[in-house]
C-alpha cells in the first residue's frame, strides 16, 4: 500500500465558482484520491478556502459585512458545496486559520536567516482620505487605452490591457470615492526567487515526466525577458497574516500583511495540522516532513494553468529556500480552461453556469461525468448544452443506465430478485474474459498516469462491452429454450453491475453507491482477477431493482438552460 498525498487548487474565498474552476482543480483531483483509495492506497487530500488580499476585502464590502464574517460565511458556502458534488476531501480547512498564521510567519523567518529576503522601498497610490495605501483593485478610473470608465487599476475588464494606477485617467479610490490619490514611498518584502533560478531549473528539469503544459509554463517563467523575478511578498492591507519573523515583530513593517499569494499555498501544510486538530489524523508531519517519514509520500498537485508559476517556482522557492526537510511536489497536473459556449465564464456578469446552479438543476453526477469526460488536458475546452445533452443521454442514460434497467427487470420478471442459480459458471469464453480483463488493465493504466479523458473512454468502453454482451447473448431468446442458460448469462450481466459500481466510483460515486446497494453488497474490492470479480455475486444472493439511474435531458430542458445561464446573473 502506497502513501499519496494530493492538493487541488484552494479556491478564492469572493462568491460561488463556476464550472470552469471545478474541472480546473477539485474535481480531477477528487477523482484521482477516490481511484487511489480504490486500490487500496492511504491517502490525505486536503483543500481549504484561499482568504486573504484584496478581492476578500471588496467582497466582504460590497456584502456589508466585516472581511472575517464574510470569509466565514462563504467557507460554509464552498464547503457545503463540496460536499454537494461529492468531493471527498480528508479536510477542507481556511488560510486564515491560526495554524496557516503561525507556520506562514515561520517561513518568513527561516528564508530570511538564509538571506533570500530582502527589503525594497517603492512608492505605491496613497489616498489621504482613506488613511492607507491603496492596492491596484482599490483604485478605478477610464482605461486610457480603450476609454472604458470602469478599469481597474491593475487590468481592464474591458479591452484586458495591464495597466498600472498611475495611467487610469481621473482615478479614484473605490473606498471612499476622493481623487485626491498621491505617490507615496513604502516598505515591502520581495523574495529573492532569482537567487534560487539554477536550483528551481536543475529540479523542474528532473521531472521528466510531468505534462508538457506545466513544465512549458514553469520554463516560460523561468527563462523569459530578465529570466525569474524576485518577487513581493507585503502588502499595505488590513486582511491577512500579520508580517513576522516567526514569532518576532519585523522592524518597518508594522500594519503590513503578508501577499496572499505567499501565504496561500502555506495552507497545504497547515491544512495538514488544521486535519490533526479537529480529530481526523495524528500525525501531520509524516505527510510534509522527509525526516519524519514524509520521504515515502508520493505529493500530487492539481491545478488549472494560471496557477502553474506559484506552484512550480514561488512556492517551491519557499520550501527549498528554506533549507528545512519539507515534502515538495512529485507531479503537478495542470489543466487548461473550460470556456462557456462560445465565450468565457463570467462571475461579475453571471454568464455560465455556477456550482450552486448546478446542483439546483440536477445531480452530482451528471455534472461530474461531463466535466472530467471533456477535462481540458491537452488543450481548452467547451462546455455547451448540445455536447451536455447528447453526452448525458447517450453515455450516462443509453449506456450504463439502460444496461442496469434492462438486466435488473429481465431478472425480476423470469427469477425473482435473487441472483439465479442454474447453467455454466460462467456463459463466456476465455477470449471475452481476456478482452474485458484488457479493459480493465487499460482502465487502471490511465488511471495511474490521471490521463482523465482516455480514463473515462475506456470506462465508457467497459459499460458499452456489457450492452454488446447482453445484446449478442439475449438471455429474453435464450431464456424460451435453455433457462439454465439465460440464468447463467443473467448471473453475469448482475456481476457486471457491481464490477461498474466499483470502477465507476470516482467518476459518479452517488450512482455507484446506487448500484452497490441495489446489489446488495458492500463488495468494493477493486478487482484483480476478473473471473473473481464476474463471479462475486453468487446464486441466491438478492438484489433490488433500482429507480432510473440517469434521466434524459429533454430538448426543452437544454434551451431553457442554456437561455437561463446566458448572463442574467447579477
Amino acid at each position: 500500500m502506497a502513501r499519496h498525498l494530493i492538493t487541488s487548487a484552494i479556491p478564492y474565498i469572493n462568491g460561488i465558482k463556476h464550472l470552469g474552476n471545478l474541472v480546473g482543480s477539485q474535481l480531477p483531483a477528487d477523482l484521482y484520491a477516490r481511484y487511489l483509495r480504490g486500490r487500496g492506497h492511504e491517502v490525505l487530500f486536503l483543500c481549504a478556502t484561499d482568504e486573504h488580499g484584496t478581492p476578500a476585502e471588496i467582497a466582504a464590502q460590497k456584502a456589508g459585512k466585516p472581511v472575517a464574517e464574510y470569509c466565514a460565511e462563504m467557507w460554509e458556502v464552498q464547503a457545503k458545496l463540496a460536499d454537494g458534488f461529492g468531493l471527498s476531501f480528508d479536510h477542507f480547512g481556511r488560510s486564515s486559520s491560526s495554524q496557516n498564521r503561525h507556520m506562514t510567519q515561520h517561513f518568513a523567518g527561516v528564508l530570511a536567516d538564509q538571506g533570500l529576503i530582502r527589503e525594497v522601498s517603492e512608492t505605491q497610490m496613497y489616498s489621504p482620505a482613506d488613511g492607507r495605501f491603496l492596492p491596484d483593485r482599490y483604485i478605478e478610473g477610464t482605461c486610457p487605452n480603450c476609454g472604458f470608465e470602469g478599469a481597474r487599476g491593475d487590468q481592464c475588464d474591458n479591452c484586458t490591457k495591464q495597466l498600472d494606477p498611475v495611467d487610469l485617467i481621473d482615478a479614484y479610490s473605490t473606498i471612499s470615492g476622493s481623487t485626491d490619490l498621491e505617490m507615496r514611498e513604502t516598505k515591502h518584502l520581495y523574495l529573492r526567487q532569482s537567487a534560487m533560478k539554477d536550483e528551481l531549473e536543475a529540479w523542474i528539469d528532473s521531472k521528466t515526466d510531468w505534462p508538457v503544459l506545466t513544465t512549458s509554463i514553469a520554463k516560460k517563467w523561468l527563462n523569459d525577458g530578465d529570466g525569474l523575478q524576485d518577487r513581493g511578498i507585503t502588502r499595505d492591507l488590513d486582511w491577512g497574516v500579520p508580517v513576522k519573523r516567526g514569532d518576532a515583530d519585523w522592524p518597518g513593517m508594522e500594519g503590513k500583511v503578508f501577499y496572499v499569494w505567499f501565504d496561500a499555498p502555506i495552507e497545504y501544510i497547515a491544512c495538514a495540522q488544521e486535519w490533526v486538530d479537529a480529530g481526523k489524523g495524528d500525525d501531520w508531519e509524516r505527510w510534509w516532513r522527509t525526516d519524519k517519514g514524509a520521504d515515502d509520500v508520493t505529493y500530487t498537485q492539481f491545478m488549472g494553468k494560471d496557477n502553474v508559476p506559484f506552484h512550480t517556482l514561488s512556492f517551491p522557492a519557499t520550501i527549498l529556500g528554506s533549507r528545512e526537510p519539507w515534502k515538495l511536489v512529485d507531479y503537478i497536473k495542470s489543466f487548461n480552461y473550460l470556456n462557456y459556449d462560445g465565450g468565457q465564464f463570467s462571475t461579475s456578469r453571471g454568464r455560465g453556469v455556477f456550482m450552486d446552479q448546478a446542483l439546483e438543476i440536477l445531480p452530482a453526477d451528471y455534472w461530474r461525468w461531463w466535466l472530467l469526460s471533456r477535462a481540458p488536458e491537452t488543450s481548452d475546452s467547451e462546455f455547451t448544452w448540445e455536447a451536455f445533452q447528447t453526452d448525458v443521454n447517450k453515455d450516462l442514460s443509453d449506456v450504463l443506465g439502460n444496461f442496469v434497467s434492462r438486466v435488473t427487470k429481465f431478472c425480476r420478471s423470469k427469477f425473482g430478485e435473487e441472483v439465479p442459480s442454474g447453467g455454466p459458471p460462467l456463459p463466456v469464453d476465455d477470449d471475452a474474459l481476456a478482452e474485458l480483463a484488457e479493459k480493465l488493465r487499460s482502465y487502471e493504466r490511465q488511471m495511474d498516469a490521471m490521463e482523465v479523458r482516455r480514463a473515462a473512454a475506456t470506462l465508457r468502453g467497459l459499460w458499452a462491452w456489457g450492452n454488446e454482451y447482453l445484446q449478442e447473448a439475449a438471455p429474453w431468446s435464450t431464456f424460451k429454450t435453455d433457462s439454465d442458460l439465460a440464468a447463467s448469462q443473467i448471473r453475469f450481466a448482475l456481476n457486471l453491475i457491481r464490477l461498474y459500481a466499483v470502477l465507476s466510483a470516482p467518476f459518479i460515486p452517488t450512482t455507484a453507491a446506487r448500484m452497490l446497494s441495489a446489489m446488495n453488497t458492500l463488495d468494493t474490492d477493486w478487482p484483480g482477477d476478473v473471473a473473481a470479480a464476474v463471479t462475486a455475486l453468487p446464486a441466491g444472493h438478492a438484489f433490488s431493482v433500482p429507480d432510473n439511474l440517469f434521466d434524459k435531458i429533454t430538448d426543452d430542458q437544454r434551451d431553457d438552460w442554456a437561455a437561463r445561464f446566458a448572463g442574467t446573473r447579477a
